[in-house]
């Protein structure tokens, strides 16, 4: 079995059955221009690597670059989750001044 993933422009054919996915690639190029860049090595921000024990997914590259954009790159480390019945405080004085920048930051995360 074969299976092809497309994501816009991107495409990854995948499976089981080298002569299948031999075949699926062979009947696209007919109908699309197509470059084949080898194995999976990176596709929308994950990292992949193979080896004798699994695939193995990573974002750091991603995070640190989201870490960089909101200028976080120097923050302390802290265990998750939070410790059970922690106090949050409210700081009522403190205003957010970019509440667009906040959004786009915790739909990034999503």
């Amino acid at each position: 079995m074969a299976t092809l993933i497309v994501y816009v422009d991107d495409m990854i054919i995948t499976g089981d059955d080298a002569e299948e996915i031999s075949r699926l690639r062979e009947k696209l190029s007919t109908k699309f221009e197509m470059k084949n860049l080898g194995g999976l090595k990176y596709c929308l921000g994950i990292d992949v690597a193979r080896s004798n024990k699994g695939i193995f997914l990573s974002q750091r590259k991603y995070i640190l670059g989201l870490l960089e954009e909101v200028r976080l790159l120097d923050c302390k480390l802290t265990n998750t989750p939070i410790l059970q019945n922690h106090g949050l405080v409210e700081y009522p004085d403190q205003v957010l001044i970019d509440k667009g920048r906040y959004q786009r930051l915790v739909g990034k995360l999503i």
